[in-house]
């Protein structure tokens, strides 16, 4: 059972006990995330993110990663355009030791100039290696363009530039101002006792109040972009605007998304890949944010084949909405969905994720029987008004990387001229 609780200064703290296991997991969730920055601040919150692994008043970094690794546990961060999260995950016998070290970090890290420095070379690193990967430049690229000034857009890394005007000073008084405690949310899953959940509670129940950061809101727009590079094969990514996070809609979605291109049996896989072969890598995806959402497909192809590809996505695309799926196609993703649902929360780290998750988007935490009974409520009806309803052509956005054509030929192909 998950329960929840609301400390004084607003700290919400979620946690579950899963009896018969050993394992425990303990995040501490951040609604501070990409989509929060200024413009000219692009890339702190994940700069924040690798500045508190690099050492507090009392550790340096060597020694906390030692301390982690001295009770076997797995640490680590990472950061969304809505999120930051820091995580560890260990036997129940050192969760103790393991959410000390973890708070640690959390609330005591020094940003030294040496240190902040060091890290900005990382990051940099770090961009460098997205940008020799032309499958992330072209999904960069469509997200910057479809929603053009919004801060939704921009990368999570932020820019060389924006990073140049970071230094350790904006570093943490960006921390203090934006780490807040009623934008902090702590979730406990695993083996652990009453003891332990009342000293993790007291670690936090003394956080200073703060006032949470804004996040703006996001508009998409229609966009058609490319972006030439010397690559073998073109990138390509297609998106319409879809669900927004805590849409009643989501495991319909979810179905749909499979059906179009979630797998090997997905019909965009049989589609581009095995009866054409104009590719090796066919997929589409569902992401969901506040107040906005697309689903996206990505292939990659020769840039002779590419607009055939491109004309094969939308085809399918449009099939759906003129004919909807098959009876056979809807059992066979609701069972697979759920059953991948219902079996990813044997792991306490999903469990923890999927907690926090469920508490910042839905305020409550959903049980293992919504996620059976709402894949189950999903029929050919719903699939087939859902994708009418995403599958809007004047809606359209394409991104191409590689050795590209003009725009015309993709919008061409893919029928919205």
């Amino acid at each position: 059972m998950t329960n929840t609780i609301t400390l004084k200064n607003g700290i919400r703290i979620v946690y579950e006990h899963v009896p018969s296991i050993r394992s425990c997991a303990l995040g501490i969730w951040v609604e501070s995330g990409s989509r929060h920055e200024p413009e000219e601040l692009s890339g702190i919150s994940h700069f924040i993110e690798h500045m508190m692994f690099k050492g507090t008043d009392k550790m340096n970094a060597a020694q906390l990663a030692e301390a982690f690794d001295a009770i076997g546990g797995g640490v680590n961060a990472f950061t969304t355009k809505e999120n930051t999260c820091y995580y560890v995950k260990t036997l129940d016998e050192y969760l103790d030791k393991g959410a000390e070290t973890l708070c640690h970090m959390y609330f005591d890290s020094v940003f030294t100039k040496e240190n902040t420095d060091l890290e900005r070379g990382v990051i940099i690193e770090e961009i460098g290696m997205y940008e020799d990967t032309p499958e992330d430049v072209a999904n960069e690229l469509l997200a910057m363009n479809m929603y053009g000034t919004c801060s939704l857009g921009r990368p999570i890394l932020g820019t060389r530039e924006s990073l140049a005007g970071i230094d350790e000073n904006i570093l943490m008084d960006y921390y203090k101002k934006n780490y807040t405690p009623k934008n902090t949310l702590v979730s406990l899953a695993g083996s652990f006792s009453e003891e332990s959940l009342q000293k993790i509670i007291a670690r936090f129940e003394n956080m200073p109040e703060g006032n949470p950061p804004v996040m703006p809101e996001a508009e998409y727009t229609p966009v058609f972009v490319n972006k030439e590079r010397d690559t073998e094969q073109n990138h390509i990514y297609i998106a319409f605007p879809a669900l927004a996070q805590g849409d009643d809609r989501r495991f319909t979605a979810a179905v749909l998304n499979n059906i179009l291109g979630g797998g090997m049996s997905s019909r965009l896989f049989q589609t581009v890949r095995e009866q054409n072969g104009l590719c090796y890598t066919v997929y589409s995806f569902v992401s969901s944010s506040v107040g906005t959402g697309v689903l996206g497909i990505y292939t990659a192809t020769n840039k002779n084949t590419e607009h055939k590809a491109v004309q094969l996505i939308c085809e399918e695309c449009r099939k759906i909405c003129e004919n909807g799926v098959t009876a056979e196609e809807l059992e066979r993703s609701k069972n697979q969905l759920k059953a991948a649902a219902l079996m990813s929360i044997e792991n306490t780290s999903t469990r923890m994720t999927n907690n926090a998750k469920n508490q910042m988007v839905y305020g409550r935490p959903i049980t293992a029987d919504e996620i059976a009974a709402g894949y189950e409520a999903v029929t050919l009806e719903s699939v087939k008004e859902l994708a009418n309803f995403i599958f809007d052509f004047d809606k359209m956005s394409l991104a191409a990387v590689g050795k590209i054509s003009e725009i015309d030929e993709y919008k061409k192909s893919a029928k919205v001229l």
